[in-house]
């Protein structure tokens, strides 16, 4: 994953597109930051989840841009998802991902609102990059506040 975008990085460059050449260059240096931070090589695991910090972030933005009424804003990081979605996993349908909540429902059988940390912690590995982390945290904590 990492050599692909790095490649693709180089391939922007010779064909001077600009947009998709800001997002790798944006991509590259939050993976740097990361290697930093760990310092190690990130594996494809954790270039997804870069990625997917940077698709939230945008999604974040764009709430801020529709309060403002800033539409080419607006456009200009729905163009920066876009671009970003290409190297992310494909994303499981919702049924799949609430068959994975409800498995882990039955492999914790938790008995109160504590036990979301247990819950999200067997769904993270499997989850993260494949589908919205902050729907899945939704759907758990209105599932576990209903026992």
């Amino acid at each position: 994953m990492r050599e692909r975008i790095l490649k693709e990085l180089m391939q922007a460059m010779k064909n001077q597109d600009k947009e998709r050449l800001s997002v790798l260059r944006m991509i590259k240096g939050a993976m740097q930051l990361e290697e930093i931070n760990k310092k190690k090589e990130l594996d494809d695991n954790e270039v997804i989840a870069v990625i997917s910090k940077q698709i939230k972030m945008r999604k974040e933005s764009i709430i801020e841009f529709e309060k403002g009424h800033r539409q080419e804003l607006i456009d200009e990081a729905n163009a920066e998802i876009a671009i970003l979605n290409e190297y992310m996993p494909e994303q499981m349908s919702e049924e799949d991902v609430l068959k994975a909540i409800d498995d882990a429902f039955s492999e914790v059988n938790p008995q109160a609102p504590s036990d979301m940390g247990k819950i999200m912690k067997i769904l993270s590995p499997q989850l993260t990059g494949k589908a919205d982390m902050s729907y899945v945290s939704k759907v758990v904590k209105e599932r576990i506040s209903s026992i």
